[in-house]
């Protein structure tokens, strides 16, 4: 039979993982009060759009009623 057809189930030569590194930078606190704010500023661009999007489609409704 082919060789191609058998698969090993782990290769003759590994190499262990990497250590890791020991200079790790320490993570950064996060700012609650500010993802607060990009959250509600967020939230208020997509109902500003929304809004827009409503006024949008009556008009168009308008528009073919008109036509």
């Amino acid at each position: 039979m082919d060789e191609r057809l058998f698969y090993r189930s782990a290769p003759d030569k590994v190499d262990p993982p990497p250590p890791p590194p020991k200079n790790r930078s320490k993570k950064n606190k996060i700012d609650f009060k500010e993802k607060k704010n990009n959250t509600i500023k967020s939230l208020n661009q997509v109902e500003g759009f929304l809004n827009d999007f409503k006024h949008f489609k009556r008009y168009i409704h308008l528009y073919k009623f008109f036509k």
